[in-house]
């Protein structure tokens, strides 16, 4: 009887004007959810009047929409996970593996399962939770930069010219959270991984949008825990930014990272000297690490009281760490 009622509610997304596909799509939902494995051959054993040919033609060629399917599939959820305060969107992805070059948007590319590169494909799947039951509510394929340069292929295999163009990953996370907030979801926060924290735009959209979330961060990432206290300055000028005399050297070369760790909580500073204003060749030079050394012993000294009061931040390009006046 639930399972009549559960049909009953999908049956009409597989009807068009010519064709009726209900009743395949009856037996596809019986067959996909008594099957020990899910693929159409192991589908057809399980069901009457199964057949893997017919399977697969459905699922493949026949003319109906699954825009509708999905948005039916959030109401479902939404109805039984949606609402309450422990309501979580939660975006990761995953990828297929795959041996051939025909599935769409397979590729060489990080594989999460094998966790190194291979042939797969990708995609991004939002799931609805409310702390004990989940359930898969949207998901966007992600199309690699060389399908997008070729037309032919993408021709082939029936991919609709709206969607070939490059998004990241982040980008079809936030529009499946977009999607979800369209169709009236409930949900009380977004939850990420590392994956997705790393990215600063993505983070912001949500939180312009009025999004509560989660982001793991990768370890080796900085945030800034306040404002900088540096002011800008004008990169013709010659002198310290703050235009009062100092003896100290300009420190062009050197950076202050702020790295906390998470086994001990405690903020660790090392200075690293930038790739960008040190050229190997130079670099070498040990005159100048012993002067970079100098310098990092006395932007450590002025560092500490600050990171003692809360505060972290990392130093922009010629900045005068050793006058307390450039602080002002």
């Amino acid at each position: 009887m639930a399972f009549g009622s559960f049909i009953g509610r999908y049956g009409g997304f597989f009807r068009t004007r010519t064709r009726d596909n209900a009743a395949v799509a009856e037996r596809y939902l019986q067959g996909l959810a008594q099957a020990e494995e899910a693929t159409f051959a192991a589908m057809a054993t399980v069901v009457e009047q199964g057949c893997e040919q017919q399977f697969q033609h459905f699922i493949s060629n026949s003319p109906w929409r699954h825009e509708p399917v999905v948005e039916q599939i959030g109401r479902d959820a939404d109805r039984l996970l949606g609402g309450k305060p422990t309501s979580a969107l939660i975006i990761d992805e995953s990828s297929f593996v795959k041996q051939g070059e025909h599935s769409v948007g397979v590729a060489r590319q990080w594989c999460g399962r094998l966790g190194k590169v291979d042939n797969c494909q990708v995609a991004v799947f939002a799931v609805l939770t409310d702390g004990q039951r989940h359930a898969p509510v949207d998901m966007r394929l992600y199309l690699p930069q060389r399908w997008i340069e070729d037309p032919k292929r993408c021709d082939r295999a029936g991919i609709p010219v709206s969607v070939r163009q490059l998004r990241s990953k982040a980008e079809l996370a936030l529009e499946i959270v977009r999607a979800a907030r369209a169709r009236g979801m409930r949900f009380a926060w977004v939850g990420v991984d590392g994956g997705y924290g790393k990215e600063p735009a993505f983070l912001r959209a949500l939180d312009d949008a009025g999004e509560v979330f989660v982001a793991d961060v990768h370890s080796t990432q900085m945030v800034l825990c306040g404002r900088p206290l540096v002011g800008q300055y004008d990169r013709t000028v010659t002198g310290p930014p703050h235009g009062r005399e100092c003896s100290s050297d300009w420190h062009t070369k050197t950076q202050l990272l702020v790295r906390r760790r998470a086994a001990s909580a405690r903020v660790d500073l090392s200075g690293r000297s930038s790739p960008r204003h040190h050229p190997k060749a130079t670099a070498r030079r040990a005159g100048q690490r012993r002067r970079a050394t100098a310098r990092r012993e006395r932007s450590h000294a002025q560092a500490r009281p600050l990171l003692r009061a809360g505060r972290a931040w990392r130093a922009p390009t010629r900045v005068c760490w050793a006058c307390p006046a450039a602080w002002g």
